[in-house]
C-alpha cells in the first residue's frame, strides 16, 4: 500500500460496466430474496400471532432455533440438499427424473439458501408489527359481511404494513451484505458486491478497490433506510 488519497479506484468503478452490472445484480437479487422471504414468512408469522398456549411457544422456539447455528453450517446443510446427489435430486430421481436439476453454483441456489437463512429475521419483524392487530376489528369487519379475503386485504394487511416494512428493510440489508451463502452456494459463479469485496481484499489484495466497493454497499444501505423512512411516513 503506497501513495496518498486518490479517486483512481472510483474512476475505475464508474467507467467499468462490470461494476455497474455487479451493483444491479446485487440489488435485484436482494430484492427478489426479500420478496420471497416475505411471501413465505408472512403466513407463518400471522399463524404464530394468532396461536395461544404451549404450541405457540414451541413453534416460536422452532422459528428462532436456526439463529443458534452459524450461517456456514446452515449453508453446508443446503449444499447437502441441493447438490446433484442431494436430497432434492435424489427424490426427483426416485420419481423418474432422468437428469439432476442444477440447483447449485447458480443464482437459484443462492436465492433458496438466502431465503431460508433470512426467514427468522423476517418472521420476528412481522411478529413485532402484528402487535397493532386488534381481533375486534377483524370480527367487526366479518360481522358487517366482509369475506375473509377482504378482511385480510382491507384490515389485516394495512395494520401489519409497519412490520412488513421493517422486515423487508432488515432482510434486504442482510441479503445485500451476505457473503458466505453466495460464495458457497454460488461456487464462484454468482457475482455480488459482498463476494467481490472479499475477492478484491483477500485474493487480489486490491484493498483500495475493496474499500470503494464497501462504501458503495454503505450508500445502498443508506438509500434503503431512506426508502424505509419514507414508507413509514406514508403509512402513518
Amino acid at each position: 500500500m503506497t501513495g496518498g488519497w486518490s479517486i483512481a479506484k472510483w474512476t475505475t468503478v464508474a467507467t467499468d460496466p462490470f461494476y455497474w452490472e455487479l451493483l444491479a445484480n446485487t440489488v435485484r437479487t436482494s430484492l427478489i430474496v426479500t420478496i420471497l422471504t416475505l411471501v413465505v414468512s408472512y403466513p407463518i408469522a400471522l399463524c404464530l400471532h394468532r396461536m395461544n398456549g404451549a404450541w405457540k411457544s414451541i413453534l416460536l422456539v422452532l422459528v428462532i432455533s436456526p439463529l443458534l447455528l452459524s450461517s456456514v453450517v446452515r449453508t453446508y446443510g443446503w449444499i447437502a440438499i441441493l447438490s446433484d446427489r442431494g436430497l432434492v435430486n435424489s427424490a426427483l430421481a426416485a420419481l423418474g427424473a432422468q437428469e439432476p436439476f442444477r440447483l447449485m453454483f447458480n443464482l437459484t441456489g443462492v436465492m433458496i439458501g438466502l431465503t431460508e437463512i433470512l426467514m427468522p429475521y423476517m418472521i420476528l419483524a412481522l411478529l413485532a408489527g402484528f402487535g397493532r392487530l386488534d381481533p375486534r376489528v377483524e370480527e367487526a369487519a366479518a360481522t358487517l359481511g366482509a369475506p375473509p379475503y377482504r378482511v385480510f386485504w382491507r384490515v389485516v394487511l394495512p395494520l401489519s404494513l409497519p412490520g412488513v416494512a421493517l422486515g423487508s428493510l432488515l432482510t434486504f440489508v442482510l441479503a445485500i451484505s451476505s457473503f458466505i451463502t453466495p460464495k458457497l452456494l454460488g461456487g464462484g459463479r454468482v457475482f455480488l458486491l459482498a463476494t467481490e469485496v472479499y475477492d478484491q481484499a483477500i485474493v487480489t489484495l486490491d484493498w483500495p478497490l475493496a474499500a470503494t466497493l464497501s462504501i458503495i454497499v454503505l450508500v445502498v444501505f443508506g438509500l434503503a433506510l431512506a426508502v424505509y423512512t419514507r414508507i413509514l411516513r406514508q403509512i402513518g
